[in-house]
């Protein structure tokens, strides 16, 4: 990768990495049950592969996670010595997954390690969902907050569809 690439991924990555963490937990102060599983977890440090990322991108940074006492997560910049979870996702075709988990379903994943927190970051990973709507509606109201969801559900619907390689077509006025 061109040195210029390598600078600029280099100052982007922490930026969007502390942005994640602000949202997974934001995600997870939304559901006090999800805090609750994971505060006699504190210390414990889960870290995602993405396995067969396209060597035509950048490098994804570390995605690496230490629980805290009050069960939210702190982004671990440095990659840790050993965590305690290691969650293995194919990364093969990071649009796909990127859209998948904005339509909230759950790649394939291999966990390997503590098998009571990986049972409870399954549990998380398949149950919890970020209300974008719930989010808007409190910024911009609960008509505006409507169409903004329903528009980006539509998005993701076709984006999926064009990744999947779905030949269905969008027509005005057909329910989506």
């Amino acid at each position: 990768m061109p040195r210029m690439f390598q600078a600029l991924n280099a100052l982007l990555a922490p930026a969007l990495m502390q942005r994640l963490t602000l949202l997974l937990n934001h995600v997870l102060d939304g559901e006090p049950v999800a805090r609750q599983l994971l505060r006699p977890r504190d210390g414990a440090l889960v870290q995602f592969h993405l396995e067969r990322w396209p060597q035509l991108l950048p490098p994804p940074p570390v995605l690496c996670w230490r629980i805290t006492p009050a069960g939210l997560l702190e982004w671990c910049e440095a990659p840790p010595a050993a965590a305690q979870l290691h969650v293995r996702v194919d990364a093969s075709n990071p649009a796909l997954l990127a859209v998948q988990a904005l339509a909230g379903s759950q790649p394939a994943l291999q966990l390997d390690g503590d098998a009571a927190l990986a049972a409870d970051i399954n549990w998380l990973l398949q149950n919890l969902r970020w209300d974008i709507a719930a989010d808007l509606e409190r910024v911009l109201g609960a008509a505006a907050a409507q169409q903004l969801s329903a528009l980006g559900a539509a998005l993701a619907r076709g984006l999926r569809q064009a990744l999947l390689g779905g030949t269905a077509r969008w027509r005005p006025g057909a329910p989506s």
